[in-house]
Parts: C-alpha cells; structure tokens; sequence
C-alpha cells in the first residue's frame, strides 16, 4: 500500500502544489503495522521514526485496505470519502485537516488511473468544429426580481429540459448536447439555475445567503419551461435534479411528457456532509473549491475515464460562494419526500424512469429501487460501472441506458 501511495506521490503533477505551506503528519492502520506519511513542503515522504504524534488517523480493516486498492475497487471502497460514508474507514484527529487536505489525500489514496485508460469517455470533434450547440439568456422575473437565466440548446423535437446536480451548471449535459441520435429527436435544453454558472445572482444579492427550496426550485423550472413555450417536454434531473424531477412529476404531473430522475432517492442522508463536515464548505482557512470537486469526486466510478471524471470534479472547483452549501439545504431537508406525498404520484399521468449508477453511496441503488417500488415507476435500472454524475463522468457508458429509455418516451 506505501509503495503505492509513494509511486502516486511522484508521478501525480498536482501533488507538489497541494503540499505546498502544508505541515501534517498522518498514520495509517489496519494494514500490517501502523504506518506514518509526512506531508510537507518538501513532498510526500513515508515517516519510519515520527517524533510527534500524527495530526490524521486512518483506519481500515485489511480487508477493507485491499479491496480500496484493488485494480477495480468494488462500490463502498473506490475512495476514502466512500469508505468513510459507508463505514469502511475510521478519521480520528484533526477532522478539519481532513477536509482541508481532502483532495490531496484522495489524490494520494483514491483518484489514480491507469496511464494505459481510456481518457475520455466521448470522441472530441476535429480541430476547428463548432459545436451545433446554442446558448442564450432568459430574462425571467422570479419572486418578484429580476434574473437573467443561462441555458444552452441543440436539436429539435420533443423537449428534453436537462437539471444539473447541486453547485454545478449545465455543462454536465456537455456530451448529452453533442449526441446526434438524441439531439435527432430530441430539443436538448440544459439551463444553468439562478446563482449557478453563467446566470448571475439577482441584484441586492450580497445582503443575503442563497438557500434552495422545494418552492423555489419547482417554480423556476415552471416558469423557465412557460417562458421558452416549451409543449409536453420530458424533465430529467441528477441528484438535487432527480429529487427535484420527483417534485415536477408530483405536483404539475400533466404539464410533462415524462420524468427522468438520475440519482433519484426520496432523501439523502445528512452523513455525507452532516453540520459538522458542512462547516468547512463556509471557512476562510479551507478551499472550497478543492473540497467541493474532491468530495463529488469520491463518487464517480472507478473505472469512469480520467479526463471525464476530471471534468466533472473542475465543475465543481468553480462554484460560487456558499451556492453548493445552499443547494444541500434542498437535498438535505426541505426536498425531502419521506412524508407520504408521493402516495398521490400518478405515474399513468407522467412516466417516471429511474436510472442510477452502482457507485452512488448518496443516492444509493437501495434507495432508487425503494423509491421505484413506492411510485411503481415506469422503469428503474442501476447502471453498472456508473457513479453518481452519469452524463458527465462516462457519458458514452451512459447513453447506453439513456438511449432504451427515450426510445420508450418518444414512440
């Protein structure tokens, strides 16, 4: 395991600059003798002899040790933040340089490839193509302010209005935009949500924090669809977009073809990122940016493309101040459908497919299959070799699942 991390330390370009002004001293057990790796200025060095007391510890079972790093580490172990999440690994010491070196230690621990790997999930057009892929600002009065509303399309056909996953934006549906057998059928329409990616918060924005709810959420998707025109489309939504697809097909059921919830779960559980681990997200000593993408990097698949999975891990680096944190406040709480009111979902009125990836430890396929038994969905399938962001970290792996399922919708 220390040869491993060793050969990672070297080879890794992104290490040095993340060791840089760093001070930390971390033990390792459950895989033979207790082992110390120092983290410094000077690098990543194994520490045989530590003359102080480690600030981290991590603690896994052997067992738990080979399975993290095996060639292709099964779901619950592809990363220290899924280990954790799932019970697999113990963090004692300073929690806050956990998280304040998270994506350091997942580098270190979690986030290699194969040189020899695919580095991306999707063929890159010749040099000078351009995109049949349109952008635009929707002026839209929500709540009574003003706000200008980013979104991009492709295609024509049956609407297909594309939700992006919480403090990331439409560029995750990039590939999805790009597909000539779906934009052939289909008007892709990927928007980035107010406070998100190229809409801009409304003005008198910095005298107040940005929090997501149900109300707000739903409402924006509504009035977005009304505003474009948009006949009979098809709404489909990853992770705070698959519970918030739940809301659409609940509450305004006959104003949409169908509903695809990708990562949909009634809830999600608050140990993900509980109040305390929320904290760092909003501390002035700790990168949010870097904290943000290595967590949601934690729950990509293993074996998703290392370029794709970079991808969807930089989205995240760029978000706004304090917007994932309040998107999490919807995902966490006030979306939460644990209360009966999907009992009055009438998937004959919209269809409602369910498709999540087998690595998802937030949205777990547990969870799916148990909403899909409580709404008698139309279809449900868990899609092997996916993580949490199937349209960003694999796309081509994802079309394979997709595909069947607007075939149905579009017959």
């Amino acid at each position: 395991m220390l040869e491993i991390v060793e050969q990672r330390a070297v080879r890794n370009p992104h290490i040095p600059t993340l060791c840089r002004h760093v001070e930390l001293l971390v033990r390792v057990d459950g895989a033979g003798e207790p082992c110390h790796i120092r983290v410094s200025d000077d690098g990543v060095k194994l520490d045989q002899a530590p003359q102080s007391s480690a600030d981290l510890v991590l603690e896994a079972s052997a067992d738990a040790w080979e399975k993290h790093f095996s060639a292709v580490p099964p779901p619950g172990f592809q990363t220290l933040s899924a280990m954790r999440r799932v019970g697999h690994l113990v963090v004692s010491g300073r929690q806050i340089e956990f998280y304040r070196n998270l994506l350091l230690l997942e580098l270190l621990f979690s986030l290699d490839v194969d040189p020899g790997a695919a580095a991306s999930g999707h063929a890159f057009p010749p040099p000078g193509t351009i995109e049949n892929v349109v952008g635009r600002y929707l002026h839209l009065e929500l709540d009574g302010r003003m706000h200008r509303v980013y979104f991009e399309e492709a295609g024509s056909g049956i609407p297909l209005v594309c939700l992006h996953t919480a403090g990331a934006d439409g560029r995750q549906y990039r590939a999805l935009l790009n597909d000539p057998e779906v934009t052939a059928k289909f008007r892709v329409i990927a928007f980035d949500m107010p406070w998100h990616g190229k809409s801009s918060p409304p003005a008198g924005f910095g005298n107040e924090t940005y929090r997501l709810t149900t109300d707000g959420y739903v409402g924006f998707v509504m009035a977005f669809c009304a505003a474009l025109k948009l006949d009979d489309p098809v709404v489909m939504g990853c992770s705070i977009g698959g519970r918030a697809v739940l809301h659409l097909a609940l509450r305004h059921g006959e104003s949409f073809r169908a509903a695809i919830g990708l990562q949909s779960a009634t809830y999600a559980e608050n140990s993900v990122l509980d109040e305390a681990e929320l904290t760092p997200l909003n501390r002035g000593d700790v990168h949010a940016g870097r904290l943000a993408g290595a967590s949601m990097a934690s729950l990509t698949a293993p074996r998703s493309p290392d370029a794709d999975r970079w991808e969807t891990m930089w989205h995240y680096m760029q978000g706004g101040p304090g917007i994932f944190l309040g998107d999490l406040h919807y995902y966490f709480s006030d979306g939460d459908l644990r209360n009966g009111a999907l009992n009055a979902l009438d998937v004959e009125k919209c269809p409602v497919y369910l498709l999540t990836g087998e690595y998802d430890y937030s949205a777990t396929p547990e969870m799916t299959l148990e909403l899909a038994r409580e709404i008698n969905a139309t279809h449900c399938e868990i899609m092997q070799d996916m993580g949490h962001f199937p349209m960003s970290e694999n796309p081509l792996k994802f079309r394979e699942y997709l595909l069947p399922v607007l075939e149905r919708i579009a017959a």
